[in-house]
């Protein structure tokens, strides 16, 4: 069996595949907790931080081994996503303890955790949904995180592209003297209008749906955040009480602009960069007695695994669910949640196709998931591992279902603030993962699929009526083509990486397949 793989790069898939226990969601660290059975996270935090960030020459470094190992690289931060911190590895407290004027300082209501797979746990062993936090009055649901990586760099090109339409229009009314309006135009998606004036100057009083500055902000539900990294260090800050002192987010958040190593530009001159909760690996800022609790390396690690996070899988398909489909599209619906947007340079190494395949796909799920390495490996000729570089191609992403854009759908989408304000525009929800993520809403207040459709108002009002005038049936078939729209759990997905095998003994609790990255490693037998 071969994996598929592009550029002549190819892989065997034997029986290095069947190595090691599958691993479960927030995983205990066997060094520390030893069980009979092996289960858990293979490596110590020490050895996971390994030898900092260092660079392509050395070994045991986060730069190294993504570089040279990025299977390797992936699947260690799939198990820092899944590990249990600790109280002598920094977790804990909160800001300021959870006391203070939350009125400002919204996360004093973030829940405290051990583990990221706490907010984001299901399915179990993925980067899912299912956690609840009261950084709002009425709280905040945590959103899935599938699909992650697609998110920021379609969000990211989408700035890109606004961008040069400002700058076009500023140069051309600075030519001719005069005032130029342009549409501004997304991947396809209109933002509004922008009007340049001749001293390059410009009015962004028509710009709809994006902050002024034209950044797509792709990650919380009000759209506030930029990138992965800041996205990951907030959260190890916020929701565990572990600080990093990121010298990336450091740089950028003071006006540099730098390159991470999952290949994201941060540039502090363009745009307002979220700084570190401290400012140096000795700082510690919540007086727990633990330093440099995220080393620069581990954030490395967790923003390369968030690149790569899969895709959201797709259901079994009906006559009818391909009938919603069409539906959505007559109703409207697709006018904000846009069905597929492509990425012109795809940073990363490898993408997973999940699909309903009764033959291929076990008991527990029915789904079947294929890998495709996009890199190619360069030989340095530094004795090391070959470096594999990501191929950079163009990639359609299918079935997510987001214009990102900032829409008001209404008083019922709501959401009052501590300080009495209320917030009305919320970023249009990628629909991929609907099927099995309620309940609905970023409140979680709507039951079902159906009900949270009907809550639908504001600029959504005529989509929602023809929804709700379209009779019992087509509701229907539109609500069985979401279900199809499906999150899944990848150490319970057959794979081509590992597939089911219904001859090995007490199948399907053993056999049953799965995503495994292991085999991908130049050193198969080193488990994470």
């Amino acid at each position: 069996m071969r994996l598929h793989l592009s550029r002549g790069v190819s892989a065997s898939i034997g029986a290095t595949l069947l190595l090691g226990a599958p691993a479960l969601a927030q995983l205990v660290d066997r060094t520390l907790a030893p069980n009979v059975i092996n289960e858990g996270i293979n490596k110590s935090y020490a050895e996971q931080i390994g030898a900092g960030r260092g660079n392509v020459m050395t070994p045991g470094s986060s730069q190294f081994i993504i570089n040279r190992d990025p299977a390797r690289a992936i699947r260690r931060g799939r198990q820092l996503f899944q590990r249990k911190f600790n109280r002598i590895q920094g977790q804990g407290p909160l800001e300021f303890d959870g006391e203070g004027d939350i009125n400002r300082d919204l996360i004093i209501g973030a829940g405290l955790s051990d583990s990221c797979a706490s907010c984001h746990g299901r399915p179990r062993g993925s980067a899912g949904a299912g956690g609840d936090v009261a950084t709002r009055p009425d709280s905040r649901d945590a959103p899935h995180l599938f699909g992650l990586g697609l998110k920021e760099m379609l969000a990211d090109e989408i700035t890109t592209e606004l961008r040069t339409i400002r700058s076009q229009a500023i140069a051309q009314a600075q030519q001719c003297h005069c005032t130029v309006q342009r549409n501004l135009i997304g991947k396809g998606i209109f933002y509004g209008r922008i009007v340049a004036f001749s001293n390059g100057s410009v009015s962004t009083s028509q710009v709809r749906g994006v902050d002024p500055d034209l950044r797509v902000r792709p990650f919380f539900h009000h759209g506030g955040t930029i990138s992965i990294r800041e996205f990951a260090v907030g959260a190890f800050n916020a929701e565990m009480g572990l600080e990093s002192p990121d010298p990336d987010l450091l740089a950028a958040s003071g006006g540099a602009k730098i390159t991470t190593p999952s290949g994201m530009v941060l540039d502090g001159s363009k745009d307002t960069i979220e700084s570190p909760p401290v400012n140096s690996p000795t700082h510690d800022g919540d007086d727990d007695g633990v330093v440099n609790e995220i080393p620069e390396s581990i954030v490395d690690f967790m923003e390369f695994y968030l690149l790569h996070y899969f895709k959201a899988g797709t259901g079994q398909q009906s006559t009818d669910s391909q009938t919603g489909r069409a539906l959505m599209s007559q109703m409207g619906c697709t006018s904000c949640h846009v069905p597929d947007l492509t990425i012109n340079k795809d940073r990363r190494i490898a993408d997973v196709e999940t699909r309903f395949d009764s033959a291929q796909g076990n008991p527990f799920n029915r789904l079947f998931a294929t890998a495709t390495l996009q890199l190619t490996a360069v030989d340095d000729g530094s004795g090391h591992p070959t470096l594999k570089k990501p191929n950079l191609g163009s990639f359609v992403v299918r079935n997510i279902f987001t214009d990102f854009r900032r829409h008001d759908l209404g008083p019922n989408f709501h959401e009052r603030d501590y300080d009495g304000t209320i917030r009305r525009q919320f970023m249009t929800t990628p629909l991929w993962g609907v099927g099995n993520t309620g309940p609905y809403g970023h409140d979680g207040r709507s039951m079902n699929l159906r009900d949270v459709i009907l809550r639908h108002g504001g600029e959504a009002q005529t989509a929602r009526d023809r929804f709700a005038n379209a009779g019992s049936t087509a509701q229907r078939q539109v609500v069985e083509f979401l279900n199809t729209l499906v999150l899944f759990p990848p150490d319970d997905t057959a794979s081509n990486l590992q597939p089911k095998a219904p001859t090995t003994a007490g199948y399907p609790q053993a056999g049953h397949g799965s995503i495994r990255l292991t085999g991908l490693f130049n050193d198969p037998t080193d488990l994470e």
